[in-house]
């Protein structure tokens, strides 16, 4: 097995660990819907490791996340569904037929010639696979994509089709509008109109991130690190002599968050 390529390896080491006589325990009890929350644990350390740039933990994770591939293809095999190598085919397949401009020397203007050209591609399949006499633009964005990942999709999908504003002064007048909008719902003490103009306000600002070219899931992801280490600054500074942070006063909280920032900037 030593001499085969690595990725052959890995898959004869997944079939080992899946061999009823002697393979092991936790990995017989998978299936393929158990294996799921490890498939998305494992995507999002790929992209912390990036943002951190660990490179050596890149290395590792995608090792663990291409695992996670060859998992679901000898589960695949086993029920004789499709296999590794009927994954690659079809992965390879698809990208030449949606990549001309490359491997059948169509001519295109520019980046967004690609772009649009793909995306026609994608709408192509879409259609040929649906049993719909009228697919829609929004078949098969999972529904189980992070909510702004998914706002960000479903918006683009659209746009494609023409529905989208011209250019980003529309979405900030948007943005503007469901800001107002949510300001009336508060005053009104309704929360599920509340709740509905929050979202809506949510909405918005992935479809501002989306006209940015932003992604709205890693903008957020930032939001969040920047966040986190502000707050374990103010930790650091005001845990001292056994106080916690519930003992100082607003204004003093307020000092030492702009002392973070300060500190800690950007």
């Amino acid at each position: 097995m030593s001499n085969k390529p690595s990725i052959d390896k890995l898959v004869d080491i997944m079939a080992q660990l899946r061999d009823p006589l002697g393979g092991c325990p936790w990995d017989l009890k998978q299936s393929f819907t158990s294996i799921v929350p490890y498939t998305l644990e494992e995507a999002y350390e790929v992209a912390h490791a990036i943002e951190t740039e660990d490179w050596p933990e890149v290395q590792n994770e995608l090792g663990d996340l291409l695992f996670q591939v060859v998992f679901y293809a000898q589960l695949g095999k086993e029920q004789g569904l499709f296999d590794f190598d009927a994954i690659v085919d079809g992965v390879s397949e698809k990208l030449v037929r949606r990549h001309p401009h490359v491997f059948a020397q169509l001519d295109v203007a520019d980046e967004a010639e690609i772009k649009k050209n793909w995306e026609n591609f994608k709408a192509a399949e879409r259609a040929e696979k649906s049993q719909d006499v009228a697919p829609s633009a929004l078949d098969d964005v999972p529904a189980a994509l992070p909510a702004l990942s998914r706002a960000a999709k479903l918006q683009k999908r659209a746009a494609h089709q023409g529905f989208d504003w011209p250019d980003i002064s529309g979405v900030v007048d948007k943005l503007a509008e469901e800001q107002l909008e949510l300001v009336e719902a508060l005053a009104s003490d309704d929360m599920e109109h509340i709740a509905e103009e929050l979202g809506d306000l949510l909405f918005t600002a992935v479809n501002l991130a989306r006209h940015l070219k932003k992604d709205p899931e890693q903008l957020l992801r930032q939001a969040n690190n920047k966040f986190e280490n502000r707050f374990r600054y103010v930790e650091k500074i005001l845990r001292v002599g056994g106080k916690e942070l519930s003992d100082y006063s607003l204004e003093q909280l307020e000092n030492a968050w702009c002392e973070a920032k300060t500190e800690l900037n950007p």
